[in-house]
């Protein structure tokens, strides 16, 4: 059923976009904890106004579909980019801004919603009856943040946070439509060269299920490692 010359000459073919895939991958993860964290403490802390702003946001980017947002950026961001830099008075073509650096921020805009909602979930089930503890032996603010309530907030969101890098791998499948090439564009690109189209996207199940593997195994050590902690 399947030609093992092909199966070498493809893996080997479609391997070669898993390293830029990781990269994008990692990048937009830490990018939209960040953001997602940040609006999160925002929501959590109850800041007027922001608060309303992030719960709009969160309504925008969860509801639409994230091919659509990657066509947004992918026409919009260029021309926006140009606007300000003109305003600036900084002289460079924002025209030619690769087409990876458009769908990092079209998906770390996305993900930051789903992200904010995990992290906020973890806040809220962090029991502030600990803080009243912690303030009472003498800790300060940052003693208590780093002591206590970063490690527990970790713990509780690392479940979530694994699947939502999950769900980045898959989400970069949709560069494809704006000429960016991961594994899932390689796959493709590969069968239509030597038409092994089933043996080519086969290969692709293969990586990303051992990319999960690996993800999933980080993620319980990790999780071990900070229960022992706590």
């Amino acid at each position: 059923m399947f030609d093992t010359d092909i199966l070498l000459q493809d893996t080997q073919e479609i391997l070669g976009a898993v390293p830029v895939t990781l990269g994008m991958a990692l990048t937009i993860f830490v990018l939209s904890t960040i953001v997602g964290s940040i609006f999160a403490l925002v929501e959590y802390r109850r800041v007027p106004v922001l608060r309303e702003l992030i719960m709009a946001y969160k309504i925008v980017f969860k509801g639409v579909p994230m091919v659509i947002v990657i066509f947004l950026a992918y026409f919009g961001l260029p021309p926006a980019f140009q606007f300000l830099l003109s305003l600036l008075g900084i002289n460079f073509n924002a025209h030619e801004t690769p087409n990876w650096v458009i769908l990092v921020i079209a998906v770390t805009g996305c993900i930051a919603a789903f992200q904010s909602e995990i992290i906020k979930g973890a806040l809220n089930a962090f029991d502030t009856g600990q803080s009243d503890a912690a303030h009472s032996l003498g800790y300060t603010n940052g003693q208590l943040f780093r002591r206590i309530l970063f490690p527990q907030v970790v713990l509780t969101a690392i479940p979530d946070l694994t699947t939502s890098m999950m769900v980045i791998m898959k989400a970069l499948s949709l560069g494809f439509a704006i000429e960016v090439v991961d594994i899932f564009a390689q796959s493709q690109l590969t069968a239509a060269l030597n038409y092994y189209y089933l043996e080519a996207f086969v290969i692709a199940v293969v990586i990303y299920m051992v990319i999960a593997y690996i993800v999933t195994q980080i993620a319980d050590r990790l999780e071990q490692a900070l229960r022992v902690r706590t």
